[in-house]
């Protein structure tokens, strides 16, 4: 699994998703933008990562992530997710490089 690099902050965060309110984007085939780590954080229950190996490829790797447990998913890498229990519960952090448009964009956003 990928590491987040040290330079790298979190700029933004889902709300936390269940089985009830989860987007379908999820659940479905997608990728995260370039230069950004998605590190999903299991929270209750537990969820299944499926990485594949480019659009419509193989799947190139699954893991369980159980309460408490978290995965990263580099930059523009395919992926989807599996609930696995009807109590599972997670958020999505994003990190980029901390000098990187895409923070100094959310950034002021939040101010």
């Amino acid at each position: 699994m990928a590491q987040i690099p040290s330079d790298y902050v979190n700029y933004k965060s889902t709300p936390v998703f269940t089985i009830n309110n989860i987007p379908k984007m999820f659940l479905h085939l997608h990728n995260t933008k370039a230069g950004v780590y998605g590190q999903i954080n299991v929270i209750s229950g537990e969820l299944k990562f499926y990485g594949f190996t480019e659009r419509r490829g193989e799947i190139e790797q699954t893991l369980v992530i159980p309460a408490g447990g978290v995965a990263v998913s580099p930059p523009e890498y395919w992926h989807k997710v599996e609930f696995l229990t009807d109590d599972t519960s997670f958020r999505v952090d994003f990190f980029a490089q901390k000098e990187s448009s895409i923070v100094k964009e959310n950034q002021s956003e939040r101010n």
